[in-house]
Order: C-alpha cells, then structure tokens, then sequence
C-alpha cells in the first residue's frame, strides 16, 4: 500500500476477513510497518459464489497442479482435494506435504486477487479410492469430465441433480482408466462430456469449473443485493 499504491490517509480500501464479508475502510495511518483505518461499511462478499464448488484435481507437476489451484480459485471454486489416481504423475502423498504451505500463499494470492471472500480451503491429498468414498458422504452433485463419454453434458448433469454443492473430479494427463470410471460410477458419479475436442487437464479443470459456476447462475453480477443487506 505504501511502496506500490503509494496510499495515504484518509483514501479507501476494500478489506476482505477470508470468512465471506468485505469492508469498506477510510485509512486513517500508514508505515512500512503497520497500517490503520475505520471501516464505514460492510457486505457480503459479492465475489463469492453461491454454488460450492470442490475440485478433487490429480497430482500432476507442480507448475501444473498450482496453476490449476490459481485459476480455479480466481473462477470461483471453494475447497480442492488432491488426488493420486493409477496415472497421477505423482505417487506418493509424502511428496505433495512438504508444498502445502506454498500452495496456501497461492489460494490465498488468488483470492485476494479476484475478491473472493473467502480463501478456498485446501485438503489432505488422498487416493483414488478414499476420495471416491469421501465424495459420496457430501451429498453433493458429483461430476468426472470424461473423454469416453459421448452422451451427458455437464450442462444436462447439473439439472439432474440441483445441488448447491459440486464435486469435479479431474483426470490426470493420461485420464482416467475404465475401472477407475466404474468405480467412480458405482460411488453415484455422473460422467459427463465436456465438448468433441479434448482438453487438456490444466484446461479440463477450468473450464469446467466456469461451466458449473454459469450454469447455476454464478457468474452474474450480484452487486446490488450485496449492496442491499
């Protein structure tokens, strides 16, 4: 604020507490040390979206996972889950621990960035098969992007099942096994097809995500009925 925006009293900033409120504050003191203000109003985030949206994303490079773990929470997703698939480039859950504190920053960089209200909450990695049997327990609309399936639309899948809370679970590079599909199917996933053209997982990811988001009306503006409360 000092260095960058060059701020000084008594100009305004949007403050965002991670739980779903922002605050509008007058700066009232400012250092390289510490800054101070009075908040004059507050709302809901009208960054946050209605919609709870988990991804369970596959370990893949770490370049890759984190770009996902930014672009996803700029679009609007809620809580991730990693997952170690059959061919995950990752294998073992020990490797990912050690990141977590840097994948923290970035989820928190991310919502800042896009005025997210809260900060999207990160989870244990977990294997296939615990995910798929944790998934289950939510109650949630739970979707797999699948390149196999030719007939269900993501779009035909929301209406199917009107939840608020959406579970994606995104394939690795090399997607997913038939076996890993039945299993998924057998824990009450609905395989949906994302288009005729096949995405890449980074893209898989986003673009499905955006897709849940509009399709349950959570990319129009709320503006005026954060402003209302």
């Amino acid at each position: 604020m000092v260095q960058v925006l060059r701020l000084k009293p008594d100009e305004r900033v949007t403050v965002l507490d991670g739980s779903g409120k922002e605050y509008l504050v007058r700066l009232t003191h400012l250092s390289m040390q510490s800054s101070e203000g009075e908040i004059e109003n507050s709302h809901s985030s009208v960054g946050e979206p209605c919609t709870e949206l988990t991804l369970y994303l596959c370990l893949t490079q770490r370049e890759k996972f984190e770009w996902m773990l930014q672009k996803c929470t700029e679009v609007g997703a809620s809580r991730f889950v990693p997952v170690i698939s059959s061919r995950s480039l990752v294998q073992d859950t020990k490797d990912v621990v050690s990141k977590y504190e840097r994948w923290q920053r970035i989820l928190q960089e991310a919502a800042e960035q896009s005025y997210r209200g809260k900060v999207p909450m990160l989870e244990s990695p977990l294997h296939l098969d615990q995910a798929l049997k944790q998934a289950t327990q939510t109650g949630a609309c739970c979707l797999i992007p699948w390149e196999e399936e030719k007939t269900l639309s993501l779009q035909q899948a929301l209406q199917m099942r009107p939840s608020k809370e959406v579970i994606l679970l995104i394939g690795p590079e090399g997607g997913f096994s038939q076996e890993e599909v039945a299993l998924a199917r057998a824990a009450n996933f609905l395989s949906v097809t994302l288009g005729e053209r096949i995405l890449r997982m980074e893209t898989a990811a986003v673009v499905a995500s955006a897709l849940v988001l509009y399709e349950r009306g959570d990319m129009n503006c709320r503006s005026d009925q954060a402003a209302g409360e």
